[in-house]
C-alpha cells in the first residue's frame, strides 16, 4: 500500500499553538501580535528595529538575550506570524543533531513552495560548538531565519561564526507597569484568561504579585492563576490570597550564569562604596537565592585586603575570623556572622594602597627581571660564600636605636623606588608617620 506523501498535501503556516483551556494561563494569554505585546518599546516601539524588521519584511537571524518571562518566546511566534511563515519550536535541551538534520531538511521544502521558516531555538547556549556549527550553512543559504533565545550572555555562550551571522537583541526585565497591565489583561479577558469567572483583585494584591514576579511574567501569570484557584467565583483575591499563591519569590539568581556574577559585583561595589544597607541588601539576595555562604566570605576576605589593607588591619582579621567561625556554626545563624563581617567591611575606612603596591612590584620585576640580590642582605651559610663578599656590611637592625639601621634592600638599579604610597585613611595615617620619621632617621644618619 502505498503511503501518501504529506509534502503534496496543503500545509498551512503554522501560528502560535491552538488556545487550549487545559493550558497554563501564561500560555493563554501569550500576545499573538505586536499590538498585543507588552514591554521592550526600545526593540518594538515605532520607528525600532525589531517593528521595522517585520514591518518591511526584511527579518535577519536573531539571537533574543533576556531574562526569564521577559517575552523572548513570544516575540518568535509574533515575528512568525506577522511574517507569515513557517515557525518551528526547537529546544536545545530535547534536541541533537539528527532533529537539526530534519528539521532543515523540512525548511527546504517549505522554502520550495515559497514559504520562509522561522526556527526559533529555545535556550541556544545550551547547544556545544559541533550543533551550533551545524547552523551556519543553512542561515548563508537562507534556508532559515534562526531566533535564538538565552539568558546567557551571548558573548560567552554562542560561537563566533554564529554570532556574526545573528543581530543580537537585549531583552529587559519587564517593568512592574507592564506585568501590572498583562495581569489586569488575564484578569478580565473572557476569550483566554480569567475573564468568564467574574473575579476582582485589590490593588496590593495586584501590586505584590507584579513586584514580586521579578519581571517574569511567566511567574506573575502563572501566579495569578494559582491565586484564581483559591477564591470562589465572583471573589475577591486580596493581599493574603495573593501571598499564599506567590509563597516565596523566586529570585532571579543563576549560580552558575551571569546573574551570579552581577549580584556578587554589586555586593563587593557596595562594600567598597562603603555603604552598608546596600552590602546587606545583596548579601541577602545571595543568601535567599541559596549561594553557598564560603563563597561570599572569600570574596569578602579578598575584598578587605584588596580595598582596605592597612586602613584598617582588623578588617583581614574579622573576614577570616567571620570564615572560621561560620564554618563552625553554619546556617541559618551564620547569617549574623556574615551580616556583622559585611558592616564592618563596609564601614571601615578603604585604602588600595597594598593592592597597588604589589601590582606595581610585580609590574616592574616583569620589566626588569631576575635583578642581582645585593650582596649585604644575602645569605651566607658557607665560608666559600661569606669570602665572596655575601653577608658583608649587613647591618642587624636590632642593634641600632630604634631597631632601624636604614640600610638599602632594593636592587641597585631600583634604589629608591616606592611601590607602596599610603593614601592616609584610617589607620595609613599611622604608617604615613612612621614612614615619614624613618625618613627622618636616614636624614641624620647620612
Amino acid at each position: 500500500m502505498n503511503t501518501p506523501d504529506l509534502w503534496d498535501q496543503e500545509t498551512p503556516v503554522l501560528t502560535p499553538p491552538e488556545i487550549v483551556k487545559h493550558a497554563p494561563l501564561a500560555e493563554r494569554m501569550r500576545a499573538r501580535t505586536l499590538a498585543e505585546f507588552s514591554g521592550q518599546k526600545h526593540l518594538v516601539g515605532e520607528g525600532r528595529i525589531l517593528r521595522r524588521m517585520i514591518e518591511t519584511d526584511s527579518l535577519a537571524s536573531l539571537i533574543l538575550w533576556g531574562p526569564p518571562g521577559c517575552g523572548k518566546t513570544t516575540l518568535a511566534h509574533i515575528i512568525a506570524t506577522e511574517t507569515k511563515s513557517h515557525f518551528i519550536f526547537f529546544s536545545a535541551i530535547l534536541s541533537g543533531i539528527k532533529e537539526i538534520r530534519e528539521i532543515f531538511r523540512e525548511a527546504e521544502r517549505y522554502l520550495a513552495r515559497g514559504i520562509r521558516t522561522v526556527l526559533f531555538i529555545d535556550e541556544i547556549h545550551r547547544f556545544n560548538k559541533s550543533q551550533q556549527d551545524a547552523f551556519l550553512p543553512y542561515i548563508e543559504k537562507g534556508v532559515v531565519t534562526i531566533v535564538g533565545a538565552t539568558t546567557e550572555n551571548p558573548s560567552f555562550e554562542v560561537i563566533a561564526p554564529l554570532l556574526s551571522r545573528c543581530r543580537v537583541l537585549t531583552l529587559q526585565q519587564l517593568e512592574p507597569d507592564a506585568v501590572s497591565s498583562l495581569l489586569v489583561q488575564a484578569l478580565t479577558d473572557r476569550e483566554r484568561g480569567l475573564g468568564n469567572r467574574q473575579l476582582s483583585a485589590s490593588d496590593d494584591a495586584m501590586a505584590f504579585l507584579a513586584a514580586q514576579a521579578s519581571g517574569d511574567a511567566r511567574t506573575a501569570l502563572n501566579t495569578l492563576e494559582i491565586a484564581a484557584g483559591l477564591v470562589t467565583e465572583q471573589g475577591m483575591i486580596t493581599l493574603e490570597v495573593a501571598q499564599e499563591a506567590m509563597q516565596k519569590k523566586s529570585l532571579l539568581y543563576d549560580k552558575d550564569g551571569e546573574e551570579h556574577y552581577n549580584v556578587i559585583s554589586a555586593f563587593i561595589k557596595s562594600l567598597r562604596g562603603s555603604a552598608p544597607d546596600a552590602a546587606l541588601y545583596w548579601l541577602a539576595r545571595m543568601l535567599e537565592a541559596g549561594e553557598d555562604p564560603i563563597f561570599i566570605l572569600r570574596r569578602m576576605i579578598i575584598m578587605a585586603s584588596e580595598d582596605i589593607g592597612n586602613a584598617d588591619p582588623r578588617a583581614l582579621q574579622i573576614a577570616v575570623a567571620a570564615l572560621q567561625a561560620f564554618q563552625v556554626i553554619g546556617m541559618p545563624e551564620g547569617r549574623i556572622i556574615l551580616g556583622q563581617a559585611v558592616t564592618y567591611l563596609a564601614t571601615a575606612p578603604k585604602s588600595n594602597a597594598s593592592y597597588i603596591g604589589i601590582d606595581a612590584a610585580l609590574a616592574e620585576v616583569r620589566k626588569s627581571g631576575a635583578l642581582p640580590v645585593p650582596l649585604h642582605i644575602r645569605n651566607a651559610p658557607t665560608k666559600l660564600m661569606k669570602e665572596q663578599g655575601y653577608g658583608k656590611g649587613y647591618q642587624y637592625a636590632h642593634d641600632f636605636e630604634d631597631g632601624y639601621a636604614g640600610q638599602e634592600c632594593l636592587p641597585e638599579q631600583l634604589t629608591g623606588c616606592a611601590f607602596y604610597e599610603p593614601k592616609g585613611h584610617g589607620y595609613e595615617k599611622n604608617i604615613i608617620e612612621r614612614l615619614e620619621w624613618l625618613k627622618q632617621r636616614n636624614g641624620k644618619k647620612s
